[in-house]
């Protein structure tokens, strides 16, 4: 029998509904971060650097760019013979075929996969943040605890706190109470939804639990566990950490690639982010282009003005096109004399000459104002928008727009275009 120390599994089916249109046809793990990469790539790039070789990708809502992305997992060296890297989506099984209802029930459902690697310990992992962590690091920690479990949990402001899963813990660390999003928080250690389980706690708590539907781990193993008086301790990390669950934070953390000293540090060759990458000419930019404190992905022409922003692979922006403060993912075309501002633009979109968005006084999302909050304008993937517009803040477009969906050549701040068919 193949005999692994530890294996991840690697939670990648959420919808990320919070970002609004960029998710429609995507999950959240595979949309474009940082000029190159996608959002999957930290955690995997992770393991390979803290040598966790075998790792499990469990997929479930629009897989089809997330598939297609990992591949074999050549980019991060997770192609092997004995482990790498399985992209797990819920299967037909003789009686029914089930969808994954909750992140436990996803892991339950591929009891045999890691039954295969007879693992020691198994590292349960989200597919959508952004940090560098040595799993490593955190498993001597839990093996010098003799620890049945450890959740890694970082430090949040107290005002924060009621979002995320707290921890307190006596001063050994050991963990003495775990609330689920507490309106009252009693401490601000934040699960980071990062967890070394070993092998026979997990396994014993997935079949008791298995009749739960919706089986999530901060609901429903981790307090079971409890109960039973496991040794559950915190793992404290004190690093860069961005769940990039909502449009302002995907945003923020793009934004904080570029600054002077950035706090997440892309370029370190110790610690090496992984991707899959196009074969693509380097970047070109113009004698009269002007660009100040941004990313440019290989294949992009520069030939108008960027300022503060991040800019994927394939772009084009043409001459006279000022850009600033905004993210623009792989092949998307920005026509002369356009202006855009504080505006996130997914793959594949066309902006028509002379288009200024972001223009106008803050007014709320009618679409969602949740979910468009942060005075971004937000374009979805293949979307097209005619020249001459006037586009506001919070707003959201998808799909391929026409003049006559402009009130007088303009889109206010608070409004949005979604065209049939389009996802909202």
């Amino acid at each position: 029998m193949i005999k692994k120390e530890m294996i991840a599994m690697l939670l990648a089916g959420g919808q990320g509904s919070r970002l609004g249109v960029l998710t429609a046809k995507m999950a959240k793990p595979a949309v474009a971060f940082g000029g190159k990469y996608r959002i999957i790539d930290f955690p995997l790039s992770n393991c390979i650097n803290s040598s966790v070789d075998t790792v499990g990708v469990l997929t479930q809502y629009q897989p089809l760019r997330l598939n297609t992305h990992i591949g074999i997992g050549i980019p991060w060296d997770l192609d092997r013979n004995v482990g790498g890297v399985t992209v797990l989506p819920p299967y037909e099984k003789s009686a029914n075929s089930e969808w994954y209802t909750g992140t436990a029930n996803a892991i339950y459902q591929n009891l045999n996969y890691m039954e295969t690697y007879n693992p020691d310990y198994v590292l349960i992992l989200s597919g959508d943040h952004i940090y560098k962590m040595d799993y490593e690091v955190m498993l001597d920690y839990h093996k010098a605890n003799n620890a049945d479990i450890t959740i890694a949990a970082m430090p949040v402001p107290i005002e924060e706190a009621s979002r995320f899963g707290i921890v307190v813990t006596d001063e050994k660390k050991r963990i003495i109470e775990f609330e689920e999003k507490p309106a009252k928080p009693k401490s601000n250690l934040a699960s980071m939804g990062i967890y070394i389980f070993s092998w026979p706690v997990l396994k014993e708590a997935l079949i008791e639990l298995s009749d739960q539907s919706a089986c999530d781990f901060g609901k429903h193993i981790i307090p079971h566990c409890f109960k039973h008086d496991k040794r559950i301790f915190a793992y404290e990390y004190n690093g860069y950490w961005k769940d990039v669950g909502t449009l302002g934070s995907y945003w923020e953390a793009n934004m904080e690639l570029i600054d002077i000293i950035p706090v997440f540090n892309l370029y370190e060759e110790f610690w090496r982010i992984y991707t899959k990458s196009d074969t693509l000419p380097p970047q070109y930019v113009s004698e009269k282009a002007r660009v100040e404190r941004s990313i440019i992905g290989e294949g992009t022409e520069v030939y108008g003005e960027v300022y503060n922003s991040v800019i994927g692979c394939g772009v084009t922006i043409e001459e006279g096109a000022i850009v600033r403060d905004s993210i623009i993912m792989k092949d998307s075309v920005i026509r002369k004399g356009c202006q855009i501002n504080k505006t996130i633009i997914a793959e594949n979109v066309e902006i028509g000459e002379n288009v200024l968005t972001g223009v106008g006084e803050f007014a709320e999302s009618k679409l969602d104002k949740k979910v468009y909050a942060f005075d971004l304008v937000t374009i979805g993937e293949n979307s097209y928008i005619p020249p001459n517009m006037k586009i506001g803040k919070n707003v959201a477009i998808s799909g391929v727009t026409e003049v006559d969906d402009y009130n007088e050549g303009a889109l206010k701040s608070g409004e949005y275009i979604i065209k049939a068919g389009e996802v909202r």
